[in-house]
This record gives C-alpha cells, structure tokens and sequence, in this order.
C-alpha cells in the first residue's frame, strides 16, 4: 500500500500542470484516457461547474515497477577513529565556546547590577550629605534666631531696669523734696 502512494505520488508529479491548466481552459472532448503511465490510469469525469474533475486509477503493482520504484539509502560510508575524535573535539570547542558565552552574559549582568547598585548608593549618600547639609544650615538659623531673640528680651529687661531705677531715685527725691 505505501508503495503504490510512493508510485502514485510519483505519477502525479510527472502530469504537467499546464495540461491541467489547458485542460480546464479547453473543454474540448478527448479520448476518455488522459493519460496512460505504467501504473495508473488519469480519466476525466464529467465537467463540474467548479472546475474539471480527473478519476486516478492504480493499476496493481507488479514486480518488476516495485524493483524500479525501491528507494535505496546512500552507501554509509566507513568513520574513522579520528573522525570521531574530531567531531568530538569539534563538539568539545562548541561546547566551551557556548560556556563562555554565557558566563561572559553573566559577568556583563553582573556588572551591570554592580554599577546600579554603586550608582543608588551614591545618589542616596548625596541625598543624606544635602539633607544633612540642609538640616545643619537650619539649625544655625535657629541658633541665630533665638540668640537674637535672647539679646533683645535682655535689652528690654535692661531698659525697664533703668526705667524702674529712674522711677525709684525720682520717687526718693520727691519724698526727700517733700521731708
């Protein structure tokens, strides 16, 4: 059964598809074989209104086609020990050559996380320097602020002393005015 596909698929091949294009352009009549090959017959069945319509029929096999139509495999020819060895060293080099490709694509990654993680480190490191730098800066101001502050609640109290000693020698000069 397999070899009678082989031998039809074979036959199909050979049929031109031109005739078949001609075929389907130029209804005209002919004789009811199509074609005649070894083993199969081609006879076109009525004309349909999708197109020509073609009946294969096998003939069955005889001895003499299978002999004609027997695939036979290349001759394998001999490997050598060295052969081997060297396709097993080839393999070998691929091998390595793919290993250190992907080591290489490790190493790179790697590296690449490296400089990310260098890179954020830094960036918060400046971040802490400028928000301490900042926070230093405002502490000052404060400082500055309430040093201020302190000396003029200090000059006020200063000035209401003077004021309540002049009010005192003013009250005592009164009272020895009027003694």
């Amino acid at each position: 059964m397999a070899k009678t596909a082989i031998a039809y698929k074979e036959k199909m091949k050979e049929i031109s598809v031109l005739s078949l294009i001609c075929s389907c352009l130029y209804p005209e009549t002919r004789k009811n074989i199509m074609g005649d090959f070894e083993d199969m017959d081609i006879k076109p069945i009525n004309k349909r209104a999708s197109g020509q319509a073609f009946e294969v029929i096998l003939k069955p096999t005889s001895p003499v086609s299978e002999v004609a139509h027997c695939i036979t495999n290349p001759p394998k020819r001999d490997i050598s020990l060295e052969d081997i060895q060297k396709k097993l060293e080839a393999a070998e080099d691929r091998r390595r050559s793919q290993e250190a490709h992907v080591l290489r694509a490790l190493a790179e990654k790697r590296e690449h996380e490296r400089d990310v993680l260098l890179k954020a480190m830094e960036e918060n490191s400046n971040f802490s320097r400028m928000a301490e730098e900042k926070l230093q800066l405002k502490m000052e101001q404060i400082e500055e602020n309430r040093m201020a502050y302190l000396a003029t609640m200090m000059e006020r109290l200063q000035e209401r002393e003077r004021h309540a000693q002049e009010v005192r020698r003013n009250k005592e000069l009164r009272e020895e005015v009027t003694a």
